[in-house]
């Protein structure tokens, strides 16, 4: 038990410190470079790896790959999530976030208290997410990419930063400790990276710089980490955990280039 706690906290505390400096950096490279270059840096996967890992440490790799199963299946609902914040962010950024975090959870809820479990079903589901949001958010909403803002930066406000979003990642974290598999899983994908982003660029940039940054961020989101989590499913069973974190983290590389010349190409 002594170790299981130790690797608990050493978990945790990892992921405070990524999440702190993956949103601080996220935030600060959509002002200085754009709307383009900050989402698709935000869409990369970085909490489910946390996530993910910490599942297998404390668990087994099975578990871990168990829990990836239903991940592909979660990001198409964090898609919708961003769309619910796109259409309502011009009432007000806390009631935006909050209207798209109720239907998280409420859908979320559907899919475990529904039973809802299956690799290749997460797959179909998340495809046709992935679908309906982009032609949404490109063809319906047309929302138009943003260049980078001026922003003054101060220790304050790089620390202030940090820790909130580390604090919200690391509270992610103990949730799925606390719960199996596969709600770990549902949790790993909760959108902290989201909403962190979506707050800070919509404080520092306005709701319009904000709402281009989610459109490049669902896309990045919800290509990236659903290939990472696919992939994780079938490595961790036959390579084992840390080999498997390693393969899936190389071939999200991969996706992830892809996934940025789709973007330059794609959205406007």
């Amino acid at each position: 038990m002594a170790n299981l706690d130790q690797t608990f906290l050493i978990n945790l505390a990892l992921s405070f410190l990524v999440g702190s400096i993956w949103v601080t950096t996220v935030t600060v490279v959509a002002e200085r470079y754009g709307s383009k270059i900050g989402g698709f840096i935000g869409g990369l996967p970085s909490t489910i790896v946390i996530a993910l890992l910490f599942i297998g440490l404390t668990q087994s790799a099975a578990d871990a790959s168990r829990a990836a199963v239903m991940i592909p299946l979660v990001m198409g609902v964090n898609g919708i999530f961003i769309m619910i914040y796109l259409a309502t962010v011009h009432r007000g950024l806390i009631k935006a976030l909050a209207i798209a975090l109720i239907f998280w959870f409420i859908a979320n809820g559907s899919i475990v208290l529904g039973g809802i479990e299956g690799l290749w079903i997460s797959v179909a589901g998340w495809l046709i997410l992935l679908g309906v949001s982009y032609y949404i958010t490109e063809h319906v909403m047309v929302i138009a990419s943003k260049g980078g803002i001026r922003v003054p930066y101060t220790l304050q406000q790089m620390l202030v930063r940090g820790m909130v979003s580390g604090f919200i990642i690391s509270m992610a974290v103990l949730v799925s400790r606390l719960a199996g598999p596969i709600i770990g899983g549902i949790f790993s994908t909760f959108p902290v990276i989201f909403m962190s982003t979506l707050y800070i660029t919509y404080r520092t940039g306005g709701p319009e710089f904000s709402r281009a940054v989610a459109k490049t961020l669902m896309l990045s989101g919800m290509i990236n980490v659903g290939v990472y989590a696919v992939v994780a499913h079938f490595a961790y069973q036959h390579t084992g955990l840390m080999a498997g974190t390693l393969i899936s983290m190389g071939v999200s590389i991969f996706s992830a280039s892809f996934t940025y010349r789709v973007i330059r190409r794609l959205t406007q």
